[in-house]
């Protein structure tokens, strides 16, 4: 049970960051760099990429997040990693059209691989025991 949050983040994170490297029109910069490892070829289904793989990803990520702050406990660690797919999801759905939401999608995204890669380089460890 624990190797399957530990995947579900890191397919999670990957999935959302590569989606929104595939739409270009939607967020420049991540754009780019799509471009640039060839998923430029993508450009025509962005709809898809941002409609229906982008909130995919990241609820995938939210979801294995919270399942494993549930199992260890670490505060600082849970608030962090559930804040990058919430930043996204939140622009996706509820900020779409102010001027700094797409500002707040690219923190998201970065933290959420910033989150992925802590957790591979330092897995969290359970700081407590739930007494039943």
């Amino acid at each position: 049970m624990k190797l399957l949050p530990f995947l579900a983040d890191k397919i999670g994170s990957i999935g959302a960051f590569i989606a929104a490297a595939g739409c270009a029109a939607c967020f420049p910069a991540l754009g780019a760099l799509g471009a640039s490892i060839g998923l430029g070829a993508l450009a025509q289904f962005e709809g898809l990429f941002i409609n229906t793989l982008l909130p995919i990803f990241a609820g995938v990520a939210l979801l294995a997040n919270l399942i494993s702050w549930f199992n260890h406990r670490v505060g600082y660690r849970g608030l962090l990693s559930i804040s990058g797919p919430c930043m996204v999801l939140a622009t996706l759905f509820l900020f779409w059209t102010d001027d700094w939401s797409t500002q707040m999608f690219y923190v998201g995204i970065a933290l959420m691989i910033v989150v992925s890669l802590l957790d591979v380089i330092s897995p969290a460890n359970k700081q407590c025991e739930v007494k039943k």
